[in-house]
């Protein structure tokens, strides 16, 4: 083997053992014979290579004259421990290493060929840079700490990842400057000391090979890998889902170092206490899989499953590890629970209960196919680990909470951005001002001087769509449930039968008219209780099975009626608000760089939406009007967008629904307060009342002195209440038409008397949807795929 001692060093590396001979030449010096005289055989020796003492550049003549090298240390290497010590001569920094011991010879040997020793997280810029603090310590009387713990990693003869601390000895080395070292004055020193990573600048101040490292080193190892394994778990279990895990730290990998079993697996499950229930856990740990024995391939069990007998009541109710050393013999207790681990080739197991404060966290477990190499034994091994394991729990439900915390206030209670410093200042006061055992009383929240814009597009006539629906589904059922009762009449005459059917005949004529608020409960009742006992007493021929069988196939799982209409609506209602939603809240986005608003919308039967804009709202931009006028241009546009929207939805609905949209402009403004009770904005006083009054009622409304509805599908119905109302969205409405957005036509009518509130007019336009440039076809699943 012949290869550099140094591939890119400051260093001009000469293995010398010139220190060591200079001692040997003292011993040959003494009386005592038996040292003196072996002391001067060796020097005899010695003197045939001289290289030994003015320094070795090429590894071969280490190769060379590894027994003389291998006698010249023997003092520090003794023969009656080198089966126990991990010691071999080196330069430090380097991975030249030689003369080992008996015990590092077996280490390497079981490593394999193959296997590279290299000190791990080091590369060789960084070797750079720490043989150049070796030199500004010792040369130039710095004291810089740099004491990084140095590591082998190193597999045994199993495959089991061994981790070994090194530490050396540099007594026998010195450091000599050559006429290449460049001279540092203090003001390198602190650029060097302020520029760490900086390697360019380390090798202007240090170029390769300007200082001569004679001597030799010592290097000893000290098997760390429990220390080590437990640091890389900490280490591992701090990290977040999206970091990189090497193969090398994964947890299985830092568990099988500890228990030294080389197919050892690992597995956890959670525990729920509120519906005692083992659960699978939703972050990664690196393992193969969640869970070998308590779940195996479910997501979740009922902590009463009889499969596993005593050994839930043990870690549930005991905290105790469940154990079981060797599988067979354990089947004598137990054999479905002995079936069941010996079906994944389970020889022994550990259940091991996590706890913190008495309360069960979860459950990890530790399966090998040997048995008994898992045992009460070297299960307390656990004892070191199961502290980070606990702490990694806790903080995963404490970061679970919040973001649950997160998610309601979102989708429930949301408190909208440009609202959201008012409510975090008022928490702020809470915080600093309370008194111990004293409650603090919240001030209202309340924006005064706001101008509010309320919109809709709403599902035509969704009450009778849904009630058709659900006549529809009815008379299917009712209708295949005679059709099964006659083919039971035609071998059984019994009268009940022919009462029965005489009934549910009356239900049918019901639903010809108008469906009452109870008939259809009416009808589940009695198709309950008096027709399915009927159907799964018959004894039946196998083709009167056959149309009983799939008239139960048919039914809803948790009504036990049709729901085939009823799903068609309820598919079209969720897809028409979803995109509907989906079109405002990407809208609503944008809106909001222009000048911050408040912003709410809710589905019900279509998507409403609140805005209110106002100095108060956002107290560090100065408020003007433009801002408001902006803003109910923005509203116009996007109800066009979600219209046009809708339109090309339609051919894709499961079930034909129309929308109709309104708006309503208010343009006096008014204060806003949050109500604790409702977790909501609501206006503020009894004047401003009446603006919610008008909201309320005015979708229902006709057109003054006739029956028909101010709305009316894909149209848009403005409505205002005085003329300069009228005459600023003329204005929107005129640009929107020459962008060929809004067709030309302009209706303008009165609005009935609403009680409490009347002069109220509207304007009402359609926006254009058979231009060519405004298509954009669906397809179902692209559908499907945005709103998901």
């Amino acid at each position: 083997m012949n290869h550099p001692i140094l591939n890119d060093s400051p260093f001009k590396t000469k293995i010398s053992f010139h220190k060591l001979i200079e001692s040997l030449e003292e011993i040959a010096l003494t009386d005592v014979d038996y040292r003196s005289n072996y002391a001067l055989a060796l020097l005899e020796q010695i003197k045939k290579v001289p290289e030994l003492f003015t320094g070795i550049e090429d590894y071969a003549s280490i190769n060379e004259h590894k027994q003389l090298i291998k006698h010249l240390l023997a003092d520090l290497f003794p023969t009656a421990l080198t089966k126990n010590e991990i010691k071999a001569i080196t330069i430090p920094f380097q991975n030249l290493t030689f003369n080992y011991t008996d015990r590092f010879k077996t280490i390497l040997a079981d490593a394999g060929n193959a296997f590279d020793m290299s000190i791990r997280d080091y590369n060789d810029d960084q070797l750079y840079i720490v043989s150049c603090i070796l030199i500004l310590n010792t040369q130039y009387g710095q004291n810089l700490d740099y004491n990084k713990p140095l590591f082998y990693d190193i597999p045994d003869a199993n495959g089991i990842l061994k981790h070994y601390r090194i530490l050396y000895n540099a007594d026998f080395m010195e450091i000599i400057r050559t006429e290449n070292a460049v001279e540092l004055t203090q003001e390198d020193i602190d650029m060097l000391m302020d520029n760490y990573d900086d390697i360019a600048l380390w090798k202007q101040k240090f170029p390769k090979e300007s200082w001569i490292l004679k001597g030799f080193g010592i290097i000893s190892l000290f098997d760390a890998s429990v220390e080590s394994a437990i640091s890389n778990l900490k280490t591992n279990l701090l990290r977040s889902d999206n970091q990189q895990k090497s193969k090398d730290d994964d947890i299985q990998t830092i568990f099988r170092t500890i228990f030294k079993i080389p197919d050892l697996k690992l597995g956890f499950v959670l525990y729920n206490e509120e519906e005692n229930k083992f659960t699978t856990p939703p972050f990664s740990n690196n393992t193969e899989s969640n869970s070998y024995i308590l779940l195996e391939k479910e997501e979740e069990i009922i902590c009463k499953s009889a499969l596993f007998g005593c050994t839930l009541q043990a870690i549930i109710n005991d905290k105790k590890p469940f154990i079981i050393s060797d599988v067979d013999k354990f089947s004598i207790e137990n054999a479905s629970f002995a079936a069941h681990l010996a079906k994944q080739n389970i020889k022994s197991c550990i259940l091991a209960p996590v706890i913190k404060n008495d309360k069960l966290l979860g459950v990890i477990e530790l399966i090998s196919s040997q048995p008994k190499i898992l045992n009460s034994v070297n299960a307390n091994n656990l004892d070191l680990l199961l502290p980070y394991v606990v702490e990694t729990i806790e903080r995963y439900n404490i970061d679970l909470q919040n973001q649950i915390e997160a998610v309601i206030q979102r989708e429930y209670t949301s408190i909208h951005p440009s609202v959201y410093w008012k409510f975090r200042k008022e928490a702020q006061k809470y915080f600093q001002i309370q008194a111990p055992n004293k409650d603090y009383i919240f001030k209202a929240i309340v924006f005064k001087e706001v101008y509010p814009l309320y919109g809709q597009i709403d599902i035509k006539s969704s009450s009778n769509h849904r009630n058709e629906t659900v006549k529809q589904d009815l008379k299917s059922q009712i209708s295949q449930l005679i059709t099964i009762l006659d083919h039971l009449t035609e071998n059984n005459k019994l009268q009940l039968l022919e009462q029965r059917k005489f009934e549910l005949f009356s239900f049918s004529k019901e639903l010809l008219i108008e469906l009452k608020a109870d008939t259809e409960q009416q009808i589940q009742l009695y198709i309950q209780k008096e027709i399915h006992p009927v159907l799964t007493n018959a004894k039946n021929d196998p083709k009167l099975q056959l149309l009983i069988d799939a008239y139960f196939n048919e039914l809803d799982e948790k009504t036990e009626l049709f729901y085939h209409a009823r799903k068609k609506f309820d598919e079209a209602m969720s897809i028409i608000n979803k995109k509907m939603a989906s079109v405002l809240d990407k809208e609503q986005l944008e809106a909001q760089q222009n000048y911050p608003h408040y912003f709410e919308r809710f589905k019900t039967d279509g998507v409403e939406h609140n805005l209110y804009i106002g100095q108060s709202i956002n107290p560090n931009i100065p408020f003007d009007m433009m801002y408001l006028n902006n803003l109910r241009l923005w509203q116009l546009q996007t109800l066009c967008k979600m219209e046009l929207e809708h339109h090309r939805l339609k051919p894709l609905l499961p079930y034909e629904l129309d929308v109709t949209s309104l708006i309503l402009v208010f343009s006096s403004p008014l204060s806003i307060r949050f109500r604790m009770d409702e977790k909501r904005f609501d206006v503020d006083g009894t004047y401003n009342a009446r603006y919610e009054v008008v909201k309320k009622r005015i979708d229902k409304a006709n057109i003054k002195g006739t029956l028909e509805r101010i709305t009316q599908k894909e149209k848009i119905t403005i409505v205002y209440s005085h003329q300069n109302e009228e005459t600023e969205y003329l204005k929107y409405i005129q640009y929107l038409q020459f962008k060929n957005i809004i067709e030309p036509e302009i209706e303008k009518f009165d609005v009935e008397e609403l009680q409490g509130v009347s002069g109220l007019k509207a304007i009402r336009i359609k926006v254009i949807n058979s231009d060519v440039a405004h298509k954009k076809e669906y397809t179902y699943q692209e559908l499907l795929n945005e709103l998901s």
